[in-house]
């Protein structure tokens, strides 16, 4: 991203030298390569500075590939579309003016199906950036209301420091409550690649059955990273395949994705009417069916669940996925999951990485069976996956590990450290069966946690990094940087001299 940020600027400054040089002695270029938008302007006017259009997409309609239209502070109350793509290094940008807040405003606008505040669809080569996306919301039953979407094979998309907030589907849980504040679906036989989300603020969204920020179908390539999403009723970022996004079998799952240096809490399903079926079930970040996706650095608190790398399809298990360095804390339910849903479905997890993870007081409530989910929770069809390294400190009385049924095969389980200040359950192959509370008894059963560490405090700090003496300093076992990470959950080096810290932290 940085070299084509170089190359676009370099470009720019090229095309400026030859208008002023204007070597071949033909007439300069003078079209326009800006232009303004302002809530008191005027549709018929030249879309300058000084001589502001009106609309957003009377702007957009005149923006050729290269050009930008910046919009002055003010509300606009249109749904705003991208009728073209830009080109290689020549993106059509659309962004606020510096220190002004535009906002695109769904108050009053009507929806019929499925409608979003914003829409990309077959435009490829956008940067859309700083504004508010907002106050779209219906009382109609089974329409599907967005504040951004991008469709229909779009690439090369940069959605950057927008606020998306109450966009609301307010009906019942039984008359199709859906919808996003940002959807990304790959619904034809196109694909979606170069997939940038970033800096974005989503909060106080109605999404019902959906998520606040989704990658869904034929997309291969996409990062999402340093949003901050909170006070929503369901899951927060979900990487997604098996569902009616593309109908084409090998093209309806994300892939090669990343998921990076988010912040999630208040992520809380009783919130809304879907909640008293599901109780605390929403997941903060969420891949599901999904492949070759990284979840790292992420800062989750305070939400139904943590992580989960999880299938809910038969045929589209989530696989070859990496959760690390990620800090989980204060869930009501478990703090990283892996696996099917139970008697439901054999997708389940595979290949996967679970490694240097904290997971911290998880497990505030019980699960559906009256259970405690547990810190680390895998249900069916969980195979050839491994869980090291992480550092799980425990509620008074909580679950460390709970492994649910006899399906699944091939895991690896070790190098980890567990704590609590009470009593720990164990449960292997069972959903309410006798525990195992005792940790030999537990590693002679299962042949896992051979080198792991019981009951020693990891001494942890307030923000979770280790305090001087940690046993988890330098006591975990070294995969490979492919694994495990370059850079630990603050930024700094993961592995040092060939060790590597038990935790998130190093």
């Amino acid at each position: 991203m940085q070299l084509k940020l170089i190359i676009f600027l370099l470009g720019l400054s090229s095309a400026a030298c030859s208008k002023k040089s204007n070597p071949g002695g033909g007439a300069p270029d003078t079209r326009q390569n800006v232009f303004y938008v302002s809530a008191s302007g005027n549709d018929a006017a030249a879309g300058t500075k000084d001589a502001p259009l009106g609309g957003i997409n009377t702007a957009l309609g005149k923006a050729a590939p290269g050009d930008t239209v910046i919009v002055r502070g003010g509300r606009y109350h249109e749904k705003v579309a991208f009728p073209r793509s830009g080109r290689l290094d020549k993106y059509i940008t659309l962004k606020a003016y510096p220190g002004e807040q535009p906002f695109i405003d769904g108050t009053g606008l009507p929806i019929t199906g499925k409608e979003a505040l914003v829409t990309i669809r077959n435009a490829s080569y956008i940067i859309f950036e700083g504004f508010d996306v907002c106050h779209y919301t219906s009382s109609t039953p089974w329409v599907n209301i967005n504040g951004i979407v991008a469709d229909e094979g779009s690439s090369h998309l940069i959605i950057r420091r927008n606020k998306i907030y109450n966009i609301e589907h307010n009906v019942a849980a039984t008359d199709g409550r859906s919808g996003h504040a940002i959807e990304i679906i790959g619904n034809t036989a196109t694909v979606m690649t170069d997939i940038l989300v970033e800096d974005n603020e989503i909060h106080d969204c109605n999404t019902g059955y959906s998520e606040n920020l989704t990658i869904n179908g034929y997309v291969d390539g996409f990062i999402i990273r340093r949003n901050k999403i909170y006070n929503a009723e369901n899951i927060g970022i979900d990487a997604a395949g098996g569902y009616a996004a593309n109908p084409n079998p090998d093209f309806n799952y994300a892939r090669n994705g990343l998921i990076t240096e988010n912040e999630l809490f208040d992520i809380d399903m009783t919130t809304g009417p879907v909640g008293p079926n599901h109780g605390h079930g929403a997941i903060a970040i969420y891949v599901d069916g999904a492949r070759n996706i990284i979840v790292e650095r992420n800062m989750v608190r305070d939400c139904d669940r943590g992580i989960g790398i999880v299938s809910e399809t038969d045929a589209y298990p989530t696989s070859n996925c990496i959760v690390r360095n990620n800090i989980v804390t204060g869930c009501y339910r478990t703090g990283i999951y892996l696996g099917g849903y139970l008697g439901y479905t054999g997708g389940g997890t595979r290949n996967s990485y679970v490694v240097n993870n904290t997971l911290y007081q998880n497990n505030r409530e019980n699960g559906a069976f009256g259970e405690i989910e547990g810190e680390l929770r895998l249900t069916e069809h969980c195979v050839d996956n491994v869980i090291s390294n992480n550092l799980v400190y425990a509620r008074p009385v909580d679950l460390l590990v709970h492994k649910y049924t006899n399906t699944g095969s091939g895991n690896v389980i070790n190098n980890n450290l567990y704590f609590t200040t009470g009593t720990p359950g164990w449960i292997w192959d069972s959903t309410n069966g006798a525990p195992y509370t005792d940790f030999s008894a537990w590693q002679a059963a299962t042949g896992m946690d051979a080198q792991s560490v019981y009951g020693a405090d990891p001494l942890l700090a307030a923000d979770f990094s280790l305090q001087a003496g940690s046993p988890a300093k330098d006591a975990g076992v070294v995969i490979s940087a492919d694994v495990q990470g370059t850079m630990d959950f603050k930024g700094q080096p993961r592995i040092v001299g060939n060790k590597i810290s038990i935790g998130a932290c190093q």
